[in-house]
């Protein structure tokens, strides 16, 4: 990791964190995932109860879980609501490890956060996680009423692979004419199989992401029978049209691979005719927001909850 001016506020973490890892099999992936899982989680708040449920997915496939995040103390009428889609290379991740960032939305935004728990690549290669996502926001859409949620005040959101999908969401949301969502928070996305930026070919040795990383990433997402061009619903940054999607907010590591390819998904969108709010952070990682002690994470989580608040209507 020579070479990279970080911030000076990870230089205590950057010695433990893993740069190239193995994702090669199967084996090998569950294995990672059974030792993140492992980890002791975070405490709950009081102020957030949760709900665990399952919502039928597309037809022919199985049903989805999600978990369900309501402030204790609601406004008055109808809430706004974000669908929440956690990260992890398409390979990893889940409702687990997105739980303290779920609470803390619906918490200080004010808002219902309904997360999923989307099949995983190697084993549901796309367009599985996909179909999952679409679904849920579907089901959170018709039941919008059941739910508290005003059905003009749904908004998508994701990290790194998260990101990517919440984009593909809302591609697919235009397309097929369904909810209409109001906000897109794509922070850190994952969005391009073509890893052709100057980050993706530069940056091939960061900590927690990397060249490597992503490109088995992609490999196990499209699937190892996968032939032709690849659909822009499954890497966002081949679609050619984006016009008519709804505002978004786009985050960027400094040395992040990722970097420049949601800088240039976020400026194709303002070419569009899209609202987008763009943020680069000096210093920083992929997944160096996690570190909250850093100046660079204090400012991008007050950021990104001002953004919400302001783009749901909960401001003060």
């Amino acid at each position: 990791m020579s070479g990279y001016a970080f911030d000076d506020d990870f230089k205590e973490v950057l010695p433990a964190l893993p740069t190239v890892v193995d994702f090669s099999t199967v084996e090998k992936i569950q294995r990672i995932r059974a030792q993140r899982a492992a980890l002791p989680g975070g405490k709950d708040r009081d102020d957030v109860v949760k709900e665990d449920r399952s919502v039928p997915g597309q037809e022919g496939a199985p049903e989805v879980p999600v978990r369900i995040y309501r402030p204790v103390v609601a406004k008055e009428g109808l809430a706004s609501c974000v669908v929440e889609i956690h990260g992890g290379g398409f390979m990893m991740g889940s409702i687990d490890s997105m739980d303290p960032w779920c609470q803390q939305v619906a918490a200080k935004v004010g808002c219902v956060v309904v997360s999923v728990e989307y099949r995983l690549a190697p084993e549901n290669p796309f367009p599985a996680g996909l179909d999952d996502c679409y679904a849920v926001l579907c089901w959170t859409a018709v039941h919008a009423a059941e739910l508290g949620v005003d059905p003009g005040r749904i908004a998508i959101a994701g990290q790194s692979a998260g990101g990517g999908l919440a984009a593909a969401t809302a591609l697919l949301a235009r397309d097929r004419k369904g909810p209409a969502l109001c906000f897109q928070l794509l922070e850190i996305p994952e969005l391009d199989d073509r890893l052709e930026t100057n980050s993706m070919k530069a940056f091939v040795d960061t900590p927690l992401w990397n060249r490597p990383n992503a490109e088995w990433s992609w490999r196990h997402y499209l699937g190892p029978d996968h032939q032709g061009d690849v659909s822009p619903y499954a890497a966002p940054a081949r679609a050619t049209d984006l016009t008519h999607l709804p505002p978004a907010y786009v985050s960027a590591m400094e040395f992040d691979p990722l970097r420049d390819e949601g800088i240039l998904y976020a400026m194709r969108m303002l070419e569009a005719g899209v609202s987008v709010e763009l943020h680069t952070f000096p210093g920083t990682f992929h997944g160096s927001s996690q570190f909250p002690h850093a100046d660079a994470s204090m400012r991008n989580f007050k950021e990104t909850i001002g953004t919400l608040k302001r783009r749901l209507g909960t401001v003060d």
